[in-house]
């Protein structure tokens, strides 16, 4: 069961100015690239199994689009298409990839761009793969973000960690991290391209192994997790000191690890299935006006109160959600949200084991509760990537959840807790 890795890393920068998505209502042309978007992968490979992780910075990409990805990348190498995960790190300041209410012309040149250079990072990373000595660790780390409803409520300090290092160098040649929280530094007045905070990150990780070193940032679990208490400002230089804090807890982490703790000789396995979502019912226009009307004068109330930027900010997202509430109450009213729903009824759910440990590959934004759910409940130690294979037209709330998040989902509560039970059903099927 000897291990053999492919990393590789592509540009998916636009070449041209473009529109900015992931605030609404504004409309943000790009300037210029603060720091390059990037499409990372990661090609595993035993005598019994292959796979591959792709990591891009994009806010969102489509099913559809995923799809096509995954078979120009199988049809070039050994990897079957179910066994290839493509998760978006979901920036707020990249290109749009899908329409959004304020954003309804999607560049079909950029979107060749994107996918081809996916689809480079892919087949580079399957047809230069070499021997590897792989482990898997986490560390919990603080000060980078937190619940962004709640300062003292539900989050998940653990940072995921694949360490790769190269079996004839003895180096660290690759790492893989997976982390809970809302790439949101820079908001809606930066013009400039970027990956957020976890561009600081990666940049971190070079500086501490070397610039040779390929890294793989995934999401995980962010719909109710961002960095809005932490921050002191929406500038690159505090995206800077947040990377730089999750860069520097996971390279110590790395840097403790022993010869014991990587093997060459480690299980590989990939288990999908597909769920159907509940759709949630939504509320008459006349309500979907009132709610927005609240939504407003709460917001006017916390900045009059000058509440601090946490409190006001949250209140201004949720008119955000109002106003998507009020809009999907009007599509609902006149019956074309129905159809856009019975194009898309199921979402996919993929685990792979690498080791002793489940990645688990989700569509969409779950609030972090059914993350720290499922790793109460799995066997193994567990591991949920959000965006992953496609988006879910919405959040993933939990039951009693209020504000953007709720007022912005398509989907009922109930949505989480299947899309749990899905996953630990593929865990257990593996893991016999």
């Amino acid at each position: 069961m000897t291990l053999q890795a492919g990393m590789a890393i592509e540009d998916i920068s636009p070449l041209k100015p473009l529109a900015l998505v992931g605030y609404p209502h504004v409309e943000r042309i790009l300037t210029g690239i603060n720091d390059p978007l990037l499409a990372s992968a990661l090609y595993l490979e035993n005598d019994s199994e292959v796979l591959m992780m792709i990591a891009v910075d994009i806010l969102f990409l489509s099913s559809k689009t995923i799809c096509e990805i995954r078979k120009r990348i199988a049809t070039a190498t050994v990897l079957k298409e179910s066994n290839i995960l493509i998760s978006c790190t979901h920036t707020h300041s990249g290109p749009a990839t899908m329409p959004f209410a304020w954003i309804t012309d999607i560049d079909a040149e950029y979107m060749e761009l994107l996918k081809e250079n996916i689809v480079k990072a892919g087949i580079k990373a399957a047809t230069s793969k070499k021997s590897v000595k792989l482990a898997v660790t986490s560390v919990n780390i603080s000060g980078v973000g937190c619940n962004r409803h709640d300062p003292e409520g539900p989050r998940d300090p653990e940072v995921a960690i694949i360490a790769i290092k190269d079996s004839e160098t003895d180096k660290i040649s690759g790492v893989s991290m997976v982390y809970s929280m809302h790439p949101t530094v820079m908001h809606e007045d930066s013009t400039l391209v970027s990956s957020d905070f976890p561009g600081y990150t990666r940049a971190y990780l070079k500086q501490e192994f070397g610039k040779d070193l390929t890294i793989m940032y995934h999401t995980g679990p962010e719909g109710n997790q961002s960095p809005r208490y932490h921050v002191k400002g929406q500038t690159f230089a505090e995206a800077e000191r947040l990377g730089n804090i999750l860069g520097k807890a996971v390279a110590e982490k790395i840097n403790t690890l022993t010869d014991d703790d990587f093997s060459d000789n480690l299980p590989l396995s990939v288990a999908g299935t597909s769920i159907l979502v509940k759709r949630r019912t939504f509320p008459s226009v006349a309500d979907a006006e009132e709610n927005l009307e609240f939504r407003r004068n709460e917001f006017a109330r916390l900045k009059a109160e000058d509440a601090g930027h946490g409190p006001i900010r949250t209140a201004e997202c949720s008119i955000f959600g109002a106003e998507s509430t009020l809009d999907l109450a009007k599509q609902s009213a006149d019956g074309s949200l129905q159809k856009s729903f019975a194009a898309k009824p199921s979402a996919e759910i993929q685990v792979m084991q690498i080791g002793d440990a489940y990645f688990v590959g989700i569509p969409g934004e779950i609030f972090v509760e059914y993350a720290l759910n499922l790793k109460s409940r799995s066997p193994e130690k567990t591991f949920a990537i959000c965006l992953a294979n496609g988006e879910l037209q919405g959040y993933v709330v939990t039951e009693g959840a209020d504000g953007y998040e709720a007022d912005n989902s398509t989907l009922l509560p109930e949505t989480g807790n299947i899309i749990i039970d899905a996953a630990l059903e593929l865990i257990n099927k593996i893991g016999v």
